[in-house]
C-alpha cells in the first residue's frame, strides 16, 4: 500500500515527494514519468530506506527517463543481493548497461540537471547508480557499500559502483565513499561508436576494498580526476578477473581519452597497476601516489606501475605529461612507455621488480615475452608501440629517481627495434 501511494505521488512528475519513515518494500521499480520537471525525492528526517524485496523484478528501485531538474537526497536503497554469484559478465552487441542489468539502485536515462546527494546504497546486485546519456549531473556525498556480484567463476563482473555511460556531459562525482565493491567503484563507459563522456570532475572520493578499478575513465574528453584516495584495490585477491586478464588499476583508462588530468590521487595496497593509460593522449598525470609496502606474496596480481597503451585505433599515445608521481612496490618495472612526444619527469619510483625478473631460473611471474627480456625488469621501458605507427621517439625522460632489483643495470631500456637514443634521456638516478 505504501509503495502504491508513493508511486501515485511520483506520477505527478514535479514538486517534493518525501519518502515514508522507516522501510518501504518494493517488488518492482518506482517510475518517474517521462518529462518530469522540478522533482525532488527526499528522505524523511527520521530515516527512509527503499528495500528491494527478494524476487524484485525490474531495472532499478527508481527509474527515471527523460526528466529535467530532478534531485534525490537523504535516503537509502537496500538491494536484494543474497548470492554473490550471478550470470552477468558484460553486455554484448553494444547494449547499454542501463538496458542490460537489472536490480540496480537508480537508473537515469536522457535526463538534464540531476542531483544525487546523501543517498546510501547497499547490497545492490548490479550497479547502485547508472546515468545514461544525460547532462549536468552532480553526485555528492553518496555512500556505496557491499554492492555488486561475481560471475560463476567467482571473479568480479565489473558491477558494484557508479556507472556513467553513452555520453554523459558535464558531471561531477565528489566527496563519496565506496567500500567493499566487487567491481569498479567509479566508471565512465561508452562504446567506441557512442558519444564520449565529457567535462567531468571526479574528486575527493574515498575508495576501499574493490575487486577491479578504483576509477576508470573510459572513452572521454576533458575529465579531471583529483584528490581521491583509496586502499586495497584488487582485493579480495580472488575477485580479480584473471581469466580475462583484467588487472585491477587504481586509475584506469580505456577507449579514446584526451585533454584529461589525473592529479593528487593517493592509493595504498594496489594489487595490480597504479595507473593505466590505454588510449590516453594530450593530457597530464601528475602528483599521484601508489604505495605497496607488504611482501610480494600479498599481491598475487601485482603488475607494472604505470602503463601506456594504444589499443584504441582512434588514439595515439602522445602529448602526455607524467610528472611528480610517487610509486613504491611493483612486481615489474616502473613505467611502460608507448608512443612519442611524451614527457616523463621527476617521478620517484622505488621497490621495483619485486618479482626479481632477470634471475635464473625464470620466476613464473616473469615468463611473459621471453623475446623481450628487459620488458618486465627495467625501470622505464620503451616499448615497440604494439606494432602500430612508428617506434617510440622524441620522448623526454629526465630527472626520474628509480630503484629496485636490477634497476641500476636496467634503468631506461628499449624493446628490439626501438632506439633509446631517439629520445631525450638524462638526469635519471637509478639504483638497487
Amino acid at each position: 500500500m505504501i509503495a502504491t501511494l508513493l508511486a501515485v505521488a511520483l506520477s505527478r512528475g514535479t514538486g517534493i515527494v518525501e519518502l515514508p519513515a522507516g522501510e518501504t518494500h518494493l517488488d518492482r521499480p518506482l517510475e518517474v514519468p517521462h518529462g518530469a520537471h522540478g522533482l525532488t525525492i527526499r528522505g524523511n528526517a527520521r530515516g527512509s530506506t527503499l528495500v528491494m524485496d527478494p524476487g524484485f523484478k525490474g531495472a532499478a528501485a527508481i527509474v527515471v527517463d527523460g526528466a529535467t531538474a530532478v534531485t534525490f537526497s537523504g535516503f537509502a536503497i537496500r538491494g536484494d543481493r543474497a548470492d554473490l554469484k550471478s550470470d552477468w559478465y558484460l553486455p554484448e552487441h553494444y547494449e547499454p548497461f542501463a538496458d542490460y542489468y537489472t536490480g540496480n539502485g537508480i537508473v537515469l536515462r536522457k535526463c538534464d540537471g540531476l542531483t544525487i546527494r546523501h543517498v546510501k546504497f547497499s547490497a545492490i546486485r548490479a550497479f547502485p547508480l547508472i546515468v545514461n546519456a544525460s547532462s549536468h549531473v552532480l553526485i555528492d556525498s553518496v555512500d556505496v557499500r557491499d554492492c555488486g556480484t561475481l560471475n560463476r567463476a567467482g571473479r568480479n563482473n565489473t558491477t558494484g559502483g557508479i556507472l556513467l555511460e553513452e555520453g554523459v556531459a558535464g558531471f561531477e562525482i565528489r566527496r563519496s565513499s565506496f567500500t567493499r565493491v566487487t567491481g569498479t567503484a567509479i566508471w565512465t563507459h561508452s562504446y567506441s561508436e557512442s558519444p564520449r563522456n565529457s567535462d567531468g570532475f571526479i574528486h575527493d572520493n574515498t575508495i576501499s576494498s574493490v575487486g577491479r578499478d578504483a576509477v576508470q575513465v573510459g572513452h572521454a574528453t576533458r575529465v579531471r580526476v583529483a584528490n581521491n584516495s583509496g586502499s586495497e584495490i584488487g582485493f579480495p585477491a580472488e575477485y580479480v578477473d584473471a581469466e580475462h586478464h583484467a588487472v585491477a588499476v587504481a586509475l584506469d583508462t580505456a577507449g579514446n581519452v584526451d585533454r584529461s588530468n589525473y592529479s593528487g590521487n593517493r592509493f595504498t595496497d594496489v594489487n595490480g597497476q597504479c595507473i593505466d593509460l590505454d588510449g590516453f593522449h594530450d593530457g597530464a598525470v601528475t602528483g599521484n601516489s601508489c604505495l605497496n609496502t607488504k611482501p610480494l606474496q600479498a599481491y598475487p596480481a601485482l603488475h607494472y606501475g604505470i602503463v601506456f597503451g594504444n589499443n584504441n585505433p582512434d588514439a595515439t599515445s602522445s602529448g602526455i605529461v607524467v610528472a611528480d608521481n610517487t610509486l613504491r612496490g611493483f612486481a615489474y618495472g616502473g613505467i611502460f612507455v608507448v608512443g612519442s612526444k611524451n614527457r616523463i619527469e621527476n617521478n620517484r619510483l622505488s621497490d621495483l621488480n619485486l618479482a626479481h625478473c632477470g634471475t635464473s631460473p625464470t620466476p613464473a611471474r616473469c615468463a611473459y615475452a621471453p623475446e623481450q627480456p628487459d620488458m618486465l625488469r627495467s625501470g622505464i621501458y620503451l616499448a615497440n608501440n604494439g606494432g602500430r605507427a612508428a617506434a617510440d621517439t622524441d620522448n623526454v625522460i629526465r630527472n626520474n629517481s628509480l630503484a629496485g632489483f636490477g634497476i641500476a643495470e636496467r634503468c631506461v631500456t628499449a624493446a628490439p627495434g626501438v632506439a633509446v637514443g631517439k629520445n631525450s634521456v638524462g638526469g635519471n638516478r637509478c639504483g638497487p
